[in-house]
């Protein structure tokens, strides 16, 4: 028996007040489905936080940084 098949099966098998909420459950389901939109796919190069750090002067040698910072924090 496929899923439609089962759930079809398991709704009959309700009384009929609760095939009424079940109803109710799908439309409220679909309506929010309806309603959600698959955001907007930005280029990694518009997001604001890329470039958020280009004006400070000890991040230019981000390797340098990095290590500085590792070897401060795990010592």
């Amino acid at each position: 028996m496929g899923r439609t098949e089962l759930i079809i099966a398991e709704l009959d098998a309700l009384p009929e007040e609760d095939q009424e909420l079940v109803l109710r459950f799908i439309q409220l389901l679909r309506s929010q489905y309806s309603q959600r939109q698959r955001p907007r796919q930005v280029p990694l190069k518009e997001e604001p936080f890329v470039g958020m750090w280009a004006d400070r002067a000890d991040m230019e040698d981000s390797i340098a940084w990095t290590r500085q910072v590792r070897e401060r924090e795990w010592r």
